[in-house]
């Protein structure tokens, strides 16, 4: 008998999937060229040369048996040296290799450190918007996933509905800062506040919540700032990062999972990761792409052509009367749809080669999400089928 869990989830596919697939065919008809397509955020700029000439220089030079064979369990021991080494340097902190967890991506990260800070049965909390993808990875662990309601005027966490679901079987909070899908990045002030409430509600039930941190955007920030380390704040806290989005390396799925020295056995989690690893089928990244991104893992892609984008789509959707926080960082916009089903405002753009994704998904229903990694020449071409949209549809 197959597995009817898998089975039922046949039919409730990722809109975001369904919608790149739908550009592509459209694409097919017309060139590629002549749809604006934002559904998929897959960067759109290449990873640094230095990455490139260091993966070469690997091929060319070492030994093809350190290239090529299995890593420990635990990870490459120089890659778990310079990430720790790194954020020490960047953000003032005390890791040791022995707080890196080598993933496969941010994704694999969450996916370990959810299940070293919990036990089946136990909750996880979240705030809308997120992303959708969370739903699979609680669930796979055999947790429970409960959705903070957003903060739907700025999209920072909305500590009154926190109040309310919080409660004694809440084992961990999993945030996303900077933010798929609003492009928020959670201030000072939203973080401290989080650690103070976390703090004292371990205290008064009696067992410590985690934070588990999930940051691929972190370097992805406007406007000339930084997005706050979340780590600073809270003790407890398991950072998973990715270096899909810094250094344009989706396919190539390497990550971590970092954790905080001072945190609650901070010790036995990162050889607990490599005993659920076991049960995950996963043992490690590969690598060479371990021993690449250890030598190069301070650079970052040309991630100016984001925040050219940002500027040219909000200001033209502020331009339109669009309601739209404007992003702090990623290569994410989320607007306010021109009427109350967002499904049906994307249903209609379509209809102009416009690709958009309703937000409902993200736990954000009225809102639309825009993944504006593409190239600036497209935005730009783009913004007269926006105004035509809007104008033709809703008389704006």
């Amino acid at each position: 008998m197959i597995n009817e869990t898998y089975e039922s989830m046949l039919n409730a596919k990722n809109i975001i999937r369904v919608l790149s697939e739908f550009a592509t065919a459209r694409g097919e008809e017309i060139g590629y060229d002549n749809v604006f397509d934002y559904s998929l955020g897959n960067p759109s700029v290449p990873a640094p040369q230095a990455f490139t000439d260091e993966m070469i220089r690997l091929l060319r030079e070492e030994d093809p048996m350190a290239l090529h064979g299995y890593s420990p369990t635990l990870g490459n021991p120089a890659y778990k040296e310079q990430i720790a080494a790194s954020l020490n340097r960047r953000f003032d902190m005390h890791y040791t290799a022995g707080h890196i967890f080598p993933t496969t991506g941010a994704a694999g990260a969450i996916a370990h450190a959810v299940r070293a800070v919990t036990k089946p049965g136990d909750t996880v909390l979240t705030f809308a918007p997120y992303f959708p993808e969370y739903q699979p990875y609680i669930t796979g662990a055999g947790l429970t996933l409960r959705v903070v309601p957003a903060d739907r005027e700025h999209f920072q966490i909305n500590f009154s509905e926190l109040e309310k679901l919080m409660d004694e079987q809440v084992a961990a909070v999993l945030i996303n800062t900077p933010n798929n899908p609003s492009g928020v990045v959670y201030s000072e002030e939203t973080l401290k506040r989080l650690a103070s409430f976390l703090e004292n509600r371990s205290q008064r039930f009696g067992h410590r919540i985690f934070l588990i941190s999930d940051e691929p955007y972190r370097e992805i920030v406007f406007d000339g700032r930084e997005a706050p380390y979340v780590s600073k704040f809270y003790d407890h806290t398991l950072s998973c990062y990715s270096f899909s989005k810094a250094l344009s390396l989706p396919g190539e799925r390497i990550g971590y999972v970092a954790v905080h020295p001072a945190c609650e056995k901070a010790d036995k989690i990162v050889p607990m990761c490599g005993q659920i690893s076991r049960g995950l089928g996963h043992n490690c990244p590969p690598s060479i792409i371990q021993i690449a991104v250890s030598n190069t893992c301070d650079l970052t892609s040309d991630l100016s052509v984001y925040e050219i984008n940002r500027n040219l789509l909000y200001d033209k959707l502020t331009e339109l009367g669009y309601t739209v926080e404007k992003p702090g960082g990623t290569f994410y916009i989320m607007p306010k749809a021109m009427e109350e089903d967002s499904v049906a405002f994307c249903e209609k753009a379509k209809k102009y080669d416009l690709i958009l994704v309703p937000a409902d998904g993200f736990g954000a229903p009225g809102f639309f999400r825009m993944a504006y990694c593409i190239d600036t020449e497209k935005v730009r071409r783009s913004l007269p089928a926006l105004e035509k949209f809007t104008r033709e549809e809703y008389g704006k």
